[in-house]
């Protein structure tokens, strides 16, 4: 009788099934903000990127209706299912954003958002007896909408995207793009990347030492599209006998998957399709560690100092223990 073989497999390979099985039991949420003034499409884009009506348009339906004096807050949450894979989908929109004649601090509330979900994951992550799974409300991604009819970055949207981009991944479109000509929005997207390399405002996705060569060409090629000329359409139009989606003009029909009519196609697989986790890992790891370190910081040094006036005017050792800090930023009760 021959003597049995040795396997030396060990397993270890199994590591990625292992944890394609628990993601798959646990779902993954992610959160997209929408940034841009009213009568820019952003409802009608994130239900065409979905396939799904999740958003209504929260925009004015006629020239009665009383402007938004201030930037208001609108998230609304949906489970997706799609081969097996859930998503906790989140979509915040932000109505009145960029609708006055002074939008001085339209961006505050946006701001105060994003942070303030920072500050509630901090908040759980610092409890004695925390979730296993923290539940996760933190901003993904942000999709500015450029006015097409700008022609090029105004005042507003270089300060509004100095400031989001500290804050959270910043995905800059052109909205409407149907209403330009395609050389009107080459010259557009070359101004806007001049524009925003001269303010250097740095959006997603952003370069990384970890990245390979296969990542670097990808990155770069997302690079040369930045800002997305996109359009969005929940209609379904019949050209010659097949459905399409799109938008019907009456110099023809817009196909928003066809590649040589707009970058929907290419914002969509960018977003969910080769650069998804990233969004969530950069959120974690960049925006949100950066948040982190402020916080604890500034806890630090208020501690210091109670420890400092404690001990100046009740007589206590300078190092013994003050009452445990508040955290500096605070976040809101949950819309």
């Amino acid at each position: 009788m021959t003597a049995p073989e040795i396997n030396d497999y060990v397993g270890f390979d199994t590591i990625t099934q292992q944890m394609e099985r628990k993601f798959l039991k646990r779902g993954f949420n992610l959160n997209v903000i929408l940034v841009g003034e009213s009568g820019m499409g952003k409802s009608t884009l994130v239900n065409s990127i979905f396939s799904t009506h999740l958003v209504d348009s929260q925009g004015r339906r006629t020239a009665q209706e009383v402007i938004r004096k201030t930037t208001e807050i609108s998230p609304v949450t949906q489970t997706l299912e799609e081969n097996g894979v859930r998503v906790q989908l989140t979509i915040i929109d932000t109505p009145g954003f960029g609708d006055q004649c002074n939008n001085e601090g339209c961006w505050v509330q946006v701001i105060k958002y994003i942070k303030d979900q920072h500050a509630a994951y901090l908040e759980s992550e610092l409890k004695p007896q925390r979730a296993r799974i923290i539940e996760d409300s933190r901003v993904h991604a942000c999709l500015y909408f450029l006015n097409p009819g700008s022609r090029g970055l105004r005042p507003l949207d270089v300060e509004v995207l100095r400031r989001l981009t500290e804050v959270t991944n910043v995905i800059p479109v052109i909205a409407k793009a149907d209403s330009m000509t395609t050389e009107e929005r080459t010259l557009f997207k070359r101004r806007v990347k001049e524009e925003m390399s001269f303010h250097r405002i740095s959006v997603f996705p952003y370069a990384s030492d970890a990245d390979n060569e296969e990542d670097r060409l990808l990155n770069a090629s997302i690079r040369d599209l930045i800002p997305f000329a996109v359009v969005g359409s929940e209609e379904s139009i019949d050209v010659d006998g097949k459905p399409v989606r799109g938008r019907r003009h009456g110099w023809g029909v817009i196909n928003i998957f066809d590649e040589t009519h707009c970058d929907f196609v290419h914002l969509r697989n960018f977003m969910l399709r080769t650069h998804l986790s990233d969004l969530i890992e950069v959120t974690a790891q960049r925006h949100y560690e950066q948040f982190r370190t402020s916080q604890l910081r500034q806890i630090k040094e208020l501690r210091a100092q109670q420890a400092a006036a404690a001990a100046a005017g009740s007589g206590m050792p300078v190092g013994a223990q003050p009452p445990s800090a508040p955290l500096p930023h605070q976040p809101a009760a949950q819309v």
